[in-house]
Order: C-alpha cells, then structure tokens, then sequence
C-alpha cells in the first residue's frame, strides 16, 4: 500500500515516514509543498494521502478542493495544528475523510490509517485470506495454516497487493508502482527477485508451489480457490 505524505515540517515527516515504513510496512512518498504534491498525485496512484493544511505554494485546503475537482478520489487525511472547528468543516466539507489534529496521539493515527486504507480498498475486511494464507494489516502478520511466516517488508507488500486484488493479474510495472517509493525505482528484474523469496517461503511453510502463479507477458496473480 502506497502513501503520499504532504508535510512541510521536515522532523514530523521524517518520523512518521519512518514509522509507516519500518512498522506498517507502507510504501511512502513525502513531500513539502502542495504544488510539488500535485505533481506525484497526476503521475503516480496512491491509497492514501496524508496531508498537512499549512503548506507552501499550494496549502492543503486548495489541493483536497482541487483533487475532489478533477475527480480523484484517493482518501485523504487531514493533518493539522488547527484545532477549531471551522478549520475541521473546512476540510471535511472541501472532501477530506478524516481530520487530525497535531500534537497527535500516533497509535491513533495509524489506526485511521489503517481504516482509510480499509475503506479504500476493494477488500472491506481488514483481515485478508485464501487457501489458508492470512494477512492482519493491523499488526501485519502473515500466517499460513497457522504458521507465522517471517516477510521482509517488500515480501509483505507484495503478498498484501496480490491479496486484495485476487484474481486479477498484477504487472510487474503495477507492482514497482505501488511498492516501491519514487526514490527508489527499481528494474522489473528486481520484481522477481523478490517474489522468488516471497515463493520459497510460502513452499517453506507448506503452501503449494504455484499459490502465486506467473502470467507469461502480463504479470502475477494468487491462485484461488
């Protein structure tokens, strides 16, 4: 899963990209300033944006307006030290879907996270599962039959994508798009490399060899049922 971060206070931003990162296992973008978040918001998909009202060039209120216009609708939370309520109607009413104010409580925060995400997303239960495989969002760990299953955090987003889109074949392109920041891109080789690992694994803990099975020219799916 795949987070804009639009914060212009570099020790905020710096913290809570390490905490989605590290401990929820995210996939992060952040940025200062609005305008240079339209820009990513016009070229890159994301599931969630996390954005801060007072921003320079363009300020939070007028880059949710302007997203709701052209039709874009990615969750956004609000994040911001304006506590009054006008401020909190102003983001709601202009389409955010969810407000919080700074100094925040962070388990909190990672809660609505985790239920924007949730209601985002195709899949409405926030436990995903198929043939005994079982991904918790909420504490990210995945078990099959049981067994808890060690995932490096690039294994985990590739298991979670393929999860809520069961059925469908994911590109190798889709799957650098959502799980890899644009700091970071890598080669599609790349790509297999991991799901090689993610592969082994699930074999290692009994799964069947062709749970995730590979399209030739197209990408990747989870078996089902």
């Amino acid at each position: 899963m795949k987070i804009l971060l639009v914060e212009d206070d570099e020790q905020i931003a710096e913290a809570l990209e390490q905490v989605l990162t590290d401990k929820q296992h995210y996939i992060v973008d952040a940025v200062g300033d609005g305008e240079l978040a339209w820009q990513l918001i016009e070229s890159s998909a994301y599931d969630l944006i996390v954005l801060d009202i007072m921003l320079p060039k363009l300020d939070g209120i007028s880059l949710c307006r302007r997203l709701r216009r052209n039709g874009h609708q990615t969750p956004v939370l609000m994040l911001t030290a304006r506590d009054g309520s006008s401020d909190r109607v102003m983001g709601l009413d202009v389409g955010a879907d969810d407000y919080v104010v700074k100094p925040f409580d962070l388990p909190e925060l990672l809660a609505r996270i985790r239920a924007l995400m949730r209601r985002g997303s195709t899949t409405q239960t926030p436990l995903l599962e198929t043939n005994g495989l079982s991904l918790n969002p909420s504490n990210c760990q995945v078990t099959y039959q049981g067994q808890l299953l060690n995932l490096t955090p690039k294994e985990y987003g590739l298991l979670d994508l393929l999860l809520r889109h069961q059925g469908q074949v994911i590109s190798r392109a889709t799957i650098i798009d959502h799980l890899w920041s644009l700091d970071e891109p890598p080669m599609e080789e790349t790509v297999k490399v991991h799901l090689k690992a993610l592969r082994r694994k699930l074999r290692a803990a009994g799964a069947p060899a062709n749970l995730i099975e590979g399209i030739y020219g197209l990408g990747y799916r989870l078996k089902q049922n």
